[in-house]
């Protein structure tokens, strides 16, 4: 009878528990930091976190002229409609408000004086709309692929402003055809534009942030949007409406520091002729300037804070 002898145990099946290092929970980040390893997904540093969103300015303006292209690709009319659907707002709101509501009156060159106001305000709506998906409508891209997070709600803001250089061209063609042509103030626009882009850009982060974490924000997104709408004077002239004591000090002051109307007003000052710097808030380029600096600045920090948290859960 063969004898059978058991095989000699592995070094596994000998280790014991007791024999295996202890380390004390500062003793393992120190051995990971000793070793080069970092922890996954963690925030970078503000300067870090810059230079990675530089480093991808390609994918970033790639990735917005790709949704803009494929935005009405489906659409028979194609890139047309960039131009068309703001028309058509205008349009109804001319027949809804200058003349049902007649706000015309009292306002020379209502037709320029309405669509600049239709299309700079469809500027600041769509980033802002747009942000609110910038996240949450790319969950499989953020999950997917490790890169700064922000690179997604700039990329949209960047789409939104390609769009509105597209609208332009309608709107000078409808100022020429109320005979509103070319003058040196038309260079203002320029400034004006990229102040409003900057606070777009801002606004588009934080309702980014908030959206990825609350999604029911997009929801009520275009509630909030059509009061502010109202309140920006984009169908009739703020400065009649608060011309008198009709309106607290308060209320008045709010609705001249409101940034959608200063951008606004800043784009009829630059094209319109009747449109003069008496209708302008006081210190209405400062307004302007601090509100994209403290919501550009302010909006990109508010984002990079929760960068590690972006897709989980």
């Amino acid at each position: 009878m063969v004898s059978q002898t058991a095989a000699p145990p592995s070094p596994v099946d000998t280790a014991s528990p007791d024999l295996l290092p202890v380390y004390e929970p500062g003793e393992l980040a120190a051995l990971a930091a000793r070793h080069g390893l970092t922890v996954s997904g963690a925030r970078p540093t503000l300067g870090a976190y810059i230079r990675q969103l530089w480093g991808r300015r390609h994918f970033i303006t790639a990735f917005a002229t790709a949704k803009l292209t494929a935005q009405y690709s489906q659409a028979k009319l194609g890139q047309i409609w960039q131009i068309m659907t703001p028309l058509l707002n205008a349009t109804v709101y001319y027949f809804i408000f200058g003349i049902l509501m007649d706000t015309k009156r009292g306002v020379p060159d209502f037709v320029p004086f309405l669509v600049t106001g239709v299309f700079i305000w469809t500027f600041t709506a769509s980033s802002i709309t747009a942000g609110t998906r910038a996240i949450s409508g790319n969950t499989g891209l953020v999950r997917a692929l490790h890169f700064p997070r922000a690179s997604l709600p700039i990329a949209l803001a960047i789409q939104q402003l390609q769009q509105l250089l597209f609208s332009l061209a309608a709107l000078f063609m409808i100022l020429l055809a109320f005979g509103q042509f070319p003058r040196p103030s038309w260079l203002l626009a320029i400034p004006a534009l990229t102040l409003q882009a900057l606070f777009n850009t801002g606004i588009s982060m934080v309702m980014a942030r908030l959206a990825a974490k609350t999604p029911d924000i997009a929801q009520l997104t275009p509630f909030l949007l059509r009061t502010w709408m109202y309140a920006s004077g984009v169908m009739w002239s703020l400065d009649h409406l608060l011309s008198g004591d009709r309106v607290p000090r308060l209320v008045l002051l709010a609705l001249e520091c409101n940034p959608a109307a200063v951008y606004i007003d800043l784009m009829r000052f630059a094209l319109i002729d009747s449109f003069t710097g008496a209708q302008l808030p006081p210190h209405v380029w400062a307004v302007a300037t601090g509100w994209a600096l403290v919501c550009g600045i302010g909006g990109f920090v508010f984002f990079w804070k929760a960068e590690e948290r972006y897709g989980r859960g």
